[in-house]
C-alpha cells in the first residue's frame, strides 16, 4: 500500500460516503455510485463529478481501471468483482461490517490508510456513534417490552426483500426500543406477502429506492393502503409505514449515515421519551461535522423524507 493516496478507486457504494468523510472525497476517480442514484453525495462533495462509474455491483470496465491505475482500490467482499480486478495488481482492501462495532472498524482501518488527519476524524466520528448508541439505549432499554412495536424492515417491494436478524437493521431496530419482526435472519432476503401477514409488524421502514415508484413516495404509500392482501397486515392498515431519510447513502444500510438511523426511529417510535431530539438539528449538525457541509433546516428536512436536492 502506497504511503501517499493520491488517487482512489471506490467500488463499495456505502464506502464512497465514508471517504468522504475523512477528506479524500476529491481522491477518488473511479466510483459504483452514479449521480442519479445519490444526488447528495455529489452535492456534498462535488469533487466526485469528476470520478468516472466503471462499476456495478458485479462487473468492472477493466480498461478504464487499469488506464487510471488508482493507488488503492475498495471493495466489499465480493468475490466476482475481486476475481476481475486481480489482475491488474492495484492494492487492493476488502472490507464489510454487519453491526455497528464493525463499522467502527471499518472506518479505522479506512482512516489509517488515507492517513493525514483522516485518524483523528475516524475517532471522532467512532466517539460520536458510541456515545449517540449508549445516549438512546439507555432510554430504549428502560421502555417495556410491552411498549415495545414489532418493526420489519423492507429493502424493496418489487421483488419483496427484507432485511432479519443478525444484521445492522436489527440492531438499529432493538437500539431504537423495538422489536425485530422478521422471523428470518440475514440481509437481502426474499420474503413473501403470506410471511408479513404471519408476522404482522406493527411498523414497517422502506427506503425510497424500494418502493414501487420511487419517483412519487406518496402514490406508492396509497397504493401500498389499498392493497387488500397488504392490508391484512396491521402497518398497513393502520398506515404506519415509514420511509426511510435518505442523504448522501442510505441511513437504513451500510453506510456512515447509520449513526443517525437509530436517532430518527427512536423519536419516531417513542416521541414522548425523546422530545429533546430534533433530527433537523442533529442531521445539520451531523453534517457539518463529520461531512464538513452546512445544511440548511430546508436541505436537512429534504434528507429526513427522503427527497434529492
Amino acid at each position: 500500500m502506497p504511503n501517499n493516496i493520491r488517487t482512489i478507486a471506490d467500488a463499495w457504494p456505502a464506502h464512497n460516503e465514508i471517504v468522504g468523510m475523512l477528506g479524500s472525497a476529491d481522491k477518488i476517480v473511479a466510483t459504483i455510485d452514479a449521480k442519479n442514484q445519490y444526488p447528495w453525495l455529489y452535492r456534498v462533495f462535488p469533487g466526485m463529478n469528476k470520478a468516472k462509474i466503471i462499476f456495478t455491483k458485479t462487473t468492472v470496465n477493466t480498461d478504464s481501471l487499469a488506464q487510471l491505475k488508482p493507488d488503492v482500490l475498495f471493495s466489499s467482499t465480493n468475490p466476482q468483482l475481486i476475481s476481475k480486478t486481480k489482475e491488474l495488481g492495484i492494492p487492493t482492501v476488502q472490507l464489510i461490517f454487519q453491526n455497528y462495532n464493525e463499522l467502527q472498524k471499518v472506518v479505522t482501518i479506512t482512516a489509517k490508510i488515507l492517513g493525514g488527519t483522516a485518524p483523528a476524524k475516524a475517532e471522532k466520528f467512532n466517539n460520536y456513534l458510541t456515545e449517540r448508541l449508549q445516549k438512546v439505549k439507555s432510554i430504549t432499554s428502560k421502555i417495556p417490552a410491552s411498549k415495545k412495536p414489532t418493526v420489519l424492515h423492507i429493502e424493496s417491494l418489487k421483488p419483496l426483500v427484507i432485511d432479519g436478524k443478525d444484521t445492522i437493521v436489527d440492531e438499529w431496530i432493538k437500539a431504537s426500543g423495538a422489536k425485530d419482526a422478521a422471523g428470518i435472519s440475514g440481509n437481502q432476503k426474499p420474503a413473501s406477502v403470506e410471511q408479513i401477514i404471519k408476522w404482522n409488524p406493527d411498523i414497517i421502514v422502506i427506503g425510497k429506492s424500494g418502493l414501487s415508484n420511487p419517483n412519487n413516495v406518496t402514490a406508492s404509500l396509497n397504493a401500498l393502503y389499498k392493497d387488500p392482501q397488504w392490508s391484512q397486515i396491521s402497518a398497513v392498515k393502520k398506515h404506519k409505514v415509514l420511509v426511510n431519510p435518505m442523504g448522501v447513502f442510505l441511513w437504513d444500510r451500510y453506510g456512515m449515515e447509520s449513526a443517525l438511523q437509530f436517532q430518527w426511529l427512536a423519536q419516531e417510535l417513542h416521541p414522548d421519551q425523546f422530545k429533546d431530539v430534533n433530527m433537523v438539528t442533529i442531521t445539520q449538525q451531523f453534517y457539518k461535522e463529520f461531512l464538513n457541509y452546512d445544511l440548511t433546516a430546508a436541505e436537512a428536512n429534504k434528507i429526513l423524507h427522503a427527497q434529492n436536492p
